[in-house]
């Protein structure tokens, strides 16, 4: 077994680096882009935007020249990489990585959605921790007060837990211009929610954590950024739990990723999964978590869905790599997160 490597924890006055490995942003939410620097700077950390994070559409730049920028805001001995968000096709650039040397620097990858198709290779191919749960465009939002801000969850001390618990309610309205957008999180959030087990049941969970985004993650398996079979054998001796949320694909095609999935091995080492809210719609009579059952009701372990992951905020930060214990009774869930020692 190899043991999970954490980066150095984030501190304050760390500059942090804002590349666009998949998407950067158009000129016309440069505001809401500005808005999320300064909040950095408000909390003490130093933020700097990279040439590719201010240029819209579907590719700020080629393969490449965003996998050379990135590799480049690694190498600045920056406290964590954050870029602005998802995309599209941060898959272009796993094979232009020099996933050791990015590890060698000790720096926290923070992102989400197409950002976890970066995230779970270097966890994987490196052992060393990513951070999915966050990007800078989240940055001006209030979480729930049971929720840990990423940049805590990158300043815990190795060795050390975090606790946090499921949110009372989240965001279910369409979005609106930025001006329009509520930040404090009694606004923001206005729908009740709650993890649910697949059973019915209370649940108990315990294992290190790996996942993504369902539709980008997924095609990953099969490859050796993939390789979630290889990473329980060398990483995860106490089990390990999947976590997996949907950017909003329909029922029967979670289905078939699920399915393509469970072909390749994702949950033959698994000790639970989890599945993060999903705002798609019911589909030819199939619903979500008809889909779920379909696709892991028979694997006799754990199943949470309607965790606090995914495109339907807000977003729980959770560490590839760390030792979780997780614990689901009568809608009210606890999640405890141990850094490597």
């Amino acid at each position: 077994m190899v043991a999970i490597h954490d980066p150095k924890p984030l501190q304050s006055g760390d500059r942090i680096e804002i590349p666009a490995p998949s998407m950067g942003v158009p000129k016309e939410l440069h505001e809401r882009l500005y808005s999320a620097t300064n909040a950095l700077k408000r909390d003490g950390f130093d933020p700097h935007l990279r040439p590719h994070a201010t240029v819209g559409g579907l590719m700020p730049a080629t393969a490449q020249e965003r996998a050379e920028d990135l590799a480049a805001a690694f190498a600045g001995a920056a406290g964590a990489v954050l870029p602005p968000w998802g995309g599209e096709l941060a898959i272009e650039l796993v094979e232009h990585l020099d996933w050791d040397a990015i590890a060698e620097e000790g720096t926290w990858f923070v992102g989400w959605s197409d950002i976890s198709t970066l995230l779970m290779p270097l966890t994987i191919l490196t052992g060393v921790a990513t951070l999915h749960g966050a990007n800078l465009m989240d940055e001006p939002w209030e979480l729930p007060t049971e929720f840990q801000r990423w940049t805590e969850v990158a300043g815990v001390t190795e060795g050390d837990s975090f606790i946090q618990h499921s949110a009372p309610h989240r965001r279910s309205r369409p979005w609106v211009d930025w001006n329009d957008e509520p930040l404090d999180r009694d606004s923001a959030y206005e729908t009740p929610t709650q993890w649910r087990s697949l059973d019915g049941g209370p649940v108990r969970m315990r294992g290190r954590l790996i996942g993504g985004c369902l539709e980008t993650v997924s095609l990953l398996a099969g490859s050796r950024f993939g390789d979630v079979p290889g990473f329980a054998q060398r990483h995860a001796p106490e089990g390990m739990i999947v976590y997996l949320e949907s950017a909003g694909s329909d029922a029967p095609s979670v289905l078939r990723m699920l399915w393509s999935l469970r072909l390749a091995g994702w949950f033959r080492h698994a000790s639970g999964i989890l599945i993060g809210r999903s705002s798609a719609a019911e589909t030819s009579g199939l619903n979500q978590a008809q889909a779920l059952d379909r696709a892991l009701g028979d694997l006799e372990i754990p199943v949470i869905f309607d965790f606090d992951i995914g495109h339907q905020p807000p977003q729980m930060p959770l560490i590839n790599g760390a030792l979780a214990d997780i614990k689901l009774s009568d809608g009210h869930g606890i999640i405890v997160q141990h850094l490597a020692s």
